[in-house]
């Protein structure tokens, strides 16, 4: 008997290990599948992601996404004369390139001057100067410090083992040459990386719009709505924002009109001029008649093509530089029947407090179901309350106890 039961507990201890690997394999079969499936998702929104940056004209971080073909060879020399704004407006590694290739292309090229003036003079070791020989420049008698005396004297460092004698006038003059042209690089390339640092579109980095805009009723009117922020305390002076919706259109003729503008007016409750940015600003148009969106409806919204462009235009307190700050909205990324949650609180101390958190957080709101029922169709309102955009996650957001301004 307490052999069988022995046996009997082996048995079960087998079937028990046998249970555990058949449980440790589906659940690493389960993982397995879960990251595959998760790669898949990352790839397909990447593939989106790219397709929609293909066919948009600005990105979201206000690049233009556009190209120059055959564009005739003698108009390229007009970067040239405007070598300027050719090198301030070229990227920072070929900046640094061109940096280092000019000081020691300079350095070699006076260089083989020196030497130059020096085997004239007869002052090399291989031509065997007489001992009471006195050089043009001391000690340059190899083509290595020949380089070596044209560095020094660009750059003012002067160790002492080499210097230009009174014997040679060439060596003079030549001295004073590289000393105006050295000086002349510096202040160049000097100038080229203050300009590049006081970029204004540097100070456009630290202003932000939503990714999304919203199209929800505002003051018993349907309007469309975006959110900007600046990041700095420092104030924008003479702020300034407006709209271009591109779209292409066919005209009474038959002509086709690819990107044809139509002016988008943006405003707040004070008007669209001179806003006071001193904490983030939700913006919107007004879609009235006169309106491109008045034609537009929840279910026909995604099938039109246009693209909205936003821009911002203000003056930096702190540099008086000029900026424009510019980002763009597809169809899919407009929300109809959501507004912005309230980013402005109060405290008991009497300060006003941001939250940005809530910067770009919507809650659906009832909306009518387009703005032509909600301006003429009295009582006949199809009210919707927060229809998804495809390609957009539904997060569930609860609205925040903030005093609103």
């Amino acid at each position: 008997m307490q052999n069988q039961l022995i046996l009997d507990e082996e048995g079960n201890d087998k079937v028990y290990d046998q249970l555990i690997e058949v449980c440790f394999l589906v659940s690493k079969e389960r993982q397995t599948l879960k990251m595959t499936r998760s790669l898949r998702e990352v790839v397909k929104e990447y593939i989106s992601e790219r397709r929609v940056r293909k066919y948009r004209l600005v990105t979201k971080d206000g690049r233009c996404n556009i190209e120059f073909g055959n564009v005739m060879h003698r108009n390229h020399f007009a970067y040239v004369l405007d070598i300027w704004t050719t090198f301030v407006e070229t990227r920072w590694r070929f900046v640094i390139f061109n940096f280092v290739a000019s000081f020691t292309l300079s350095w070699f090229i006076f260089g083989l001057l020196w030497y130059w003036i020096a085997r004239d003079h007869g002052d090399l070791k291989w031509q065997n100067p007489p001992e009471n020989h006195t050089a043009c420049v001391y000690s340059v008698n190899t083509l290595t410090y020949a380089f070596l005396y044209s560095l020094e004297t660009q750059t003012t460092i002067g160790y002492g083992n080499l210097y230009v004698t009174d014997v040679c006038a060439g060596a003079v003059a030549l001295i004073i040459i590289q000393s105006l042209i050295g000086t002349i690089i510096n202040c160049f390339w000097c100038g080229v990386v203050m300009a590049k640092i006081a970029l204004p579109k540097k100070r456009a980095k630290t202003i932000t719009f939503t990714d999304q805009a919203v199209i929800c009723p505002k003051k018993g009117t349907l309007c469309l709505q975006i959110r900007v922020a600046n990041l700095r305390k420092t104030l924008m002076i003479g702020s300034q924002i407006y709209g271009k919706l591109l779209r292409t259109t066919v005209t009474p003729e038959g002509e086709t009109v690819i990107l044809d503008q139509v002016s988008i007016d943006f405003m707040v409750d004070a008007g669209k001029d001179g806003l006071f940015f001193v904490c983030p600003l939700t913006l919107y148009h007004v879609i009235d008649k006169t309106s491109p969106f008045f034609d537009m409806a929840v279910d026909t919204l995604h099938q039109h093509e246009f693209e909205l462009v936003v821009f911002f235009d203000g003056t930096a307190e702190s540099t008086s530089s000029s900026c424009q700050v510019r980002t763009s909205y597809i169809p899919q990324e407009i929300m109809w029947g959501y507004d912005f949650l309230p980013i402005i609180s109060r405290s008991k101390e009497g300060k006003y407090r941001v939250d940005f958190s809530n910067f770009a957080k919507q809650v659906p709101v009832p909306t009518a179901h387009c703005a032509y029922c909600y301006h003429n169709e009295a009582g006949h309102h199809h009210h919707v309350s927060g229809i998804e955009n495809q390609g957009f996650e539904v997060i569930d957001i609860e609205a925040p106890n903030v005093t609103k301004m």
